[in-house]
C-alpha cells in the first residue's frame, strides 16, 4: 500500500510539472547586445544586425530575451511602460547576461543609461554618450 501511494506521488507530480518544462522548452529566445558604436556611443545589436540606439522588437508571449553587455561600462536599465518584468537589480554590469521573459501581451518599454562616461572607461566616441531605448511588442 505504501508503495503505491509512493508511485502514485511521483506519477502526479510528473504531470503536473511537464506542462511547464514543455512551455519552457518551446518559448522563443532572442539576444540583444549593448555594444560600443564610434558614432553615438552605444547601440543594440543582434549576432548579425546592428539595430541602433532605439530598437523596435515585435516578438510572441513567454519570449525569452536575453541582453549581454558587450562594452567596458556598466549600465542601469530601468523599464518605463508595461506590465511590471522581473529585471532583478538594475545595474548591468559589463561581460553579463541577464534574460527577461515576456509573458503577458502589451507594450513594454526600457531604456539602458551608461553609469560611466566614456572618457573615464578610455573610449572614443563621435558624439555625446547616449541612453540606449528599447520598445517589445508583444502579441
Amino acid at each position: 500500500m505504501v508503495r503505491r501511494v509512493a508511485v502514485l506521488i511521483v506519477v502526479s507530480a510528473a504531470v503536473t510539472t511537464a506542462p511547464a518544462a514543455v512551455a519552457s522548452a518551446h518559448a522563443p529566445s532572442l539576444a540583444l547586445s549593448i555594444v560600443h558604436f564610434v558614432r553615438g556611443c552605444h547601440v543594440w545589436s543582434t549576432t548579425s544586425k546592428v539595430l541602433g540606439p532605439s530598437a523596435t522588437l515585435s516578438v510572441k508571449r513567454g519570449t525569452r530575451l536575453k541582453i549581454r553587455v558587450s562594452c567596458p561600462m556598466d549600465f542601469d536599465l530601468r523599464q518605463t511602460a508595461g506590465s511590471r518584468l522581473a529585471l532583478g537589480g538594475p545595474r548591468f554590469h559589463t561581460g553579463t547576461t541577464r534574460t527577461i521573459v515576456f509573458r503577458k501581451a502589451g507594450v513594454y518599454k526600457l531604456v539602458a543609461k551608461n553609469v560611466q562616461t566614456s572618457d573615464e572607461v578610455g573610449l572614443e566616441t563621435l558624439g555625446e554618450d547616449n541612453s540606449l531605448k528599447l520598445t517589445v511588442r508583444v502579441r
